[in-house]
């Protein structure tokens, strides 16, 4: 699989980027609903000889309207290229969401945007597409205009399997119960954190654990606890017990995420690595000491041992 390439703003776009197959949408968490869009720009590119690629906006767009208040973003941006590229996708074209692009009526997006400035052959979007100035525009009104135009629409239908339909805004919900099983199986993978390794206070060591320390943006509010989690490191997959919260047992302070490498030996400060979390252990709590606390985490890596033992590389839809 090819290198995706990523193009920043709509302004200077490369030859080379245009007359693509593109997806158009916020994608936030990349779940199934947004791969079988995506997957249906890579048919039809395939089938036209093109490229085929995603056209996506940055901030999101719920961020630039309320930006004082805390939106769960589900796939930052590195973690929704990443995403992308892992589909097969050859370009992403991060759009700046600012005043100027929010201020575009749907005529002008479609005009200036997509079939100028993108040169786009054929447009992929989801049912409930929506764009434009005021959110004016519909799914058929980009096939009216792209018929004018002279470049195709394909508007895909809702997803959903066994009674489950497929939304961000469900995972979310799910994530912030600490059902990351449910949760995994609309999106389709474990959902995943990124950041590079921080210091920590250095306690996991001390129990015999190396640790990861990792930011948890504030907005993302997964529930407090144990989590059996795993942890690429370097390209490799490594098993670790993930713990989110504020430390009860020893200073109360802001949220912290961690994870205790349950296979591995070495210095990780510093590197950028990923959290997949598979299951929700139990909740937070506060232990009477440091060694009553240490008694209930081997209980716990026995038990996160087990449950990675049995979960497979990818979850199941419908459950597993």
């Amino acid at each position: 699989m090819g290198k995706m390439d990523v193009v920043r703003g709509w302004q200077n776009v490369p030859a080379s980027a245009k007359g693509a197959v593109l997806a158009i949408g916020n994608f936030d968490g990349v779940h199934r609903g947004h791969q079988e869009v995506l997957r249906r720009a890579l048919s039809i590119a395939e089938q036209e000889g093109r490229p085929a690629g995603a056209v996506l906006f940055e901030p999101h767009p719920i961020e630039f309207f309320a930006p004082e208040k805390p939106f769960f973003r589900l796939t930052p941006l590195p973690v929704k290229l990443e995403l992308l590229s892992e589909l097969g996708l050859d370009e992403a074209i991060v759009l700046d969401f600012d005043a100027e692009l929010a201020a575009l009526t749907a005529e002008d997006f479609t005009r200036k945007v997509i079939a100028e400035a993108l040169g786009a052959h054929h447009i992929v979007v989801g049912y409930d597409f929506n764009f434009g100035k005021d959110r004016g525009g519909s799914a058929a009104d980009l096939q009216r205009m792209g018929a004018e135009l002279g470049f195709g629409v394909t508007v895909v239908e809702q997803v959903a399997e066994g009674g489950t339909t497929y939304s961000s805004s469900r995972v979310r919900e799910h994530l912030r119960l600490g059902e990351v099983r449910r949760a995994a199986e609309i999106l389709g993978y474990w959902w995943r954190v990124c950041g590079p390794v921080e210091a920590g206070a250095g306690r996991g060591k001390g129990m015999g654990f190396p640790t990861v320390n990792l930011e948890l943006h504030p907005s993302q509010d997964l529930a407090h606890g144990i989590y059996a989690v795993r942890v690429t490191v370097d390209g490799e997959l490594h098993d670790a017990a993930g713990y989110l919260g504020k430390r009860p047992t020893f200073d109360s302070g802001a949220p912290k995420l961690e994870a205790y490498l349950l296979d591995f030996s070495g210095d990780l400060y510093g590197k950028t690595v990923e959290i997949h979390f598979v299951e929700h252990i139990r909740e937070d709590r506060s232990f009477d000491s440091a060694e009553a606390l240490a008694a209930q985490m081997e209980e716990d890596c026995k038990t996160i041992e087990r449950v990675l033992r049995d979960a497979p590389a990818t979850p199941v839809a419908g459950g597993t």
